[in-house]
């Protein structure tokens, strides 16, 4: 299974391919490709429950209509703003998203 990765730009990407492409024959190393993947890759940080909910509202959502884009139940999203869970993966790469660039980002 491929892993999916999202991009800060559709220009990024591109280039981002080909320098996969320039480690894979070798023509850079390691350590080169990982802080080429940090700039290019966008990133993603922990989020506190406050923030979590704060997302959310200013989003104008229901915890409902929120767990519906994340596709995660309904009581997720209540226990990740309670602060009983912690989003992590593909869900926590998802809420950074929904931060930088609003839920239409993900519809």
């Amino acid at each position: 299974m491929k892993k999916t990765r999202t991009y800060k730009s559709d220009a990024l990407a591109a280039l981002h391919e080909t320098m996969s492409d320039l480690y894979a024959s070798g023509g850079i190393d390691k350590t080169t490709m990982l802080e080429f993947d940090e700039s290019c890759l966008t990133s993603v940080q922990e989020l506190s429950a406050a923030e979590i909910k704060a997302i959310r509202e200013h989003e104008a959502v229901s915890q409902t209509v929120f767990a519906l884009y994340l596709n995660v139940s309904k009581e997720s999203v209540s226990q990740w703003e309670r602060g009983q869970k912690k989003p992590a993966g593909t869900t926590l790469k998802l809420l950074s998203l929904v931060k930088k660039k609003g839920l239409a980002s993900i519809a």
